[in-house]
């Protein structure tokens, strides 16, 4: 199972503020649902809480939670979701879309990072990407970059 994280961030590692994104680039949400359409999503309850509409489409929905949910596919644990993926066979790619401690959980095991960097400094944020872009360029090589205008720039790293 190919493990892929999906997350933008501004110049200064934020990615969120008041649980929601502080910015909305509708390239980058194309982007999102491009990489993401037909694979599992995983996430923490808070970004699951801060979704528009639930669940996202064409898309397995998994949260982990402290708590079970009746809303949507749960675990209690991260263990006991990795468990649950590894015992269906039809599962090749998964994508992790936050939040931190979920990011923070998942780096280790991950083979793919697709990165939207915001070319822009928001203020109030108070989420920030828990792991540094110079311990991701020691793990990660750059694969690809597009620069979409002077705003963002989407990327792709493939663990060394």
């Amino acid at each position: 199972m190919n493990i892929h994280m999906i997350w933008a961030q501004d110049t200064n590692n934020a990615i969120g503020r008041d649980g929601t994104l502080p910015w909305h680039f509708s390239q980058d949400l194309k982007n999102f649902k491009k990489l993401t359409t037909g694979y599992t999503i995983i996430m923490g309850r808070k970004t699951w809480d801060s979704l528009p509409f639930k669940p996202l489409p064409s898309r397995r929905n998994i949260v982990i939670s402290s708590k079970n949910r009746d809303d949507v596919e749960s675990y209690t644990s991260i263990d006991q979701c990795i468990d649950a993926l590894n015992k269906d066979h039809n599962i090749s790619d998964v994508f992790i879309i936050g939040g931190m401690s979920v990011y923070k959980f998942f780096y280790q095991y991950a083979s793919t990072l697709h990165i939207t960097f915001i070319n822009k400094e928001y203020e109030g944020t108070d989420t920030f990407f828990p792991i540094s872009l110079d311990t991701i360029k020691s793990d990660f090589n750059l694969e690809s970059k597009n620069d979409f205008d002077k705003e963002i720039s989407f990327t792709k790293w493939i663990r060394k």
